[in-house]
């Protein structure tokens, strides 16, 4: 028999806005092994009473498959969508990335950023704090690019996720 090669899972989910909910689903990932890579959580309805749960785990398409049926087993949970494999959908991240430098470095830094699209946020004499919004691999280029130009410091949002089109969590 031939073994499942791991994978990465954007799984987005919808959730009543109560107090324990979000410590069930994550205690569901660590109660079996499962690894969580990125977690956003908001609300997502007029009143909030509802928050959107997006989840980037990694895993064999058959322990994605047990993650799904166990989260929606869990009670706070009213749906559950692996956007990975229900079709096209749009994932993005957002970062603040803070850079320490003077001299060619700090010019570097700035023409990179300026490559990139981010956007300088904060800036004095000898650092930047730069916004930058894209794909994960977007970031983790961007990241990379800056640690020899003086990265001090990077705080990321995790994924936030939706299908592509006319689809949506609820219909999907």
């Amino acid at each position: 028999m031939q073994q499942e090669a791991p994978g990465s899972a954007v799984i987005s989910l919808l959730v009543d806005n109560e107090s324990g909910a979000l410590g069930r689903i994550i205690g569901l990932f660590s109660g079996r092994g499962y690894n969580i890579r990125s977690l956003t959580v908001a609300p997502v309805d007029e009143h909030g009473l509802v928050s959107r749960v997006n989840i980037v785990t990694t895993g064999t398409l058959s322990d994605i498959r047990q993650i799904k049926a166990q989260i929606e087993r869990l009670v706070p949970v009213s749906r559950v969508v692996d956007l990975s494999s229900e079709g096209p959908h749009v994932a993005r991240e957002m970062a603040l990335i803070k850079v320490v430098s003077s001299g060619e470095p700090r010019t570097e830094a700035l023409r990179i950023a300026e490559a990139f699209r981010a956007r300088a946020v904060d800036t004095t004499a000898s650092s930047f704090v730069f916004e930058l919004t894209g794909s994960s691999d977007k970031l983790d280029s961007f990241i990379e690019l800056m640690r020899p130009l003086g990265l001090a410091e990077v705080s990321r949002t995790g994924i936030a996720a939706i299908c592509r089109g006319p689809q949506t969590i609820q219909n999907n």
